[in-house]
């Protein structure tokens, strides 16, 4: 499945006619669309020089979190960290941000451009513990492709 969106994803990228925003669009709605598991499909961005993150493109129900401190919740965690992380329980984690009752899990991966954490994609899922290290090096070539962009 990851495999046959990878040149998919690689399109998008490309399309030079298209702003920024809108190929983040793009991808969202084509992950959202295509994995089952893959309720909320977003990207965060660190917000200029604030230690927070901002909301920018993506595919779900809407949420409140707009602005992320660094180090709340997952999201949060992962701009301090660097590190990708895995959510197989919402519910276990202690610094964790509901946005729906329904998620029942989560994944964020950094998005690095020249070395620099400048955000991430987040994706909540419905689904206990459907994400896979294959989830995991899916989103680190998107993201690779996402970085080309900004």
């Amino acid at each position: 499945m990851f495999e046959k969106l990878k040149p998919q994803v690689t399109e998008i990228i490309t399309q030079k006619s298209s702003s920024v925003e809108e190929r983040l669009l793009q991808i969202c709605q084509l992950l959202n669309a295509n994995i089952d598991y893959y309720d909320w499909v977003g990207f965060y961005f660190k917000n200029g020089d604030k230690p927070e993150l901002k909301l920018g493109p993506y595919v779900g129900e809407p949420t409140d979190h707009t602005i992320i401190p660094f180090g709340k919740g997952i999201c949060g965690q992962v701009a301090v960290s660097n590190e990708n992380f895995v959510v197989p329980d919402v519910q276990a984690q202690d610094n964790y941000i509901a946005c729906s009752i329904t998620v029942k899990s989560e994944i964020v991966i950094p998005l690095f451009v020249n070395g620099e954490n400048v955000g991430q994609i987040d994706i909540d899922s419905n689904t206990p513990d459907p994400f896979t290290e294959a989830d995991e090096r899916f989103l680190e070539f998107v993201n690779e492709k996402v970085a080309g962009i900004l």
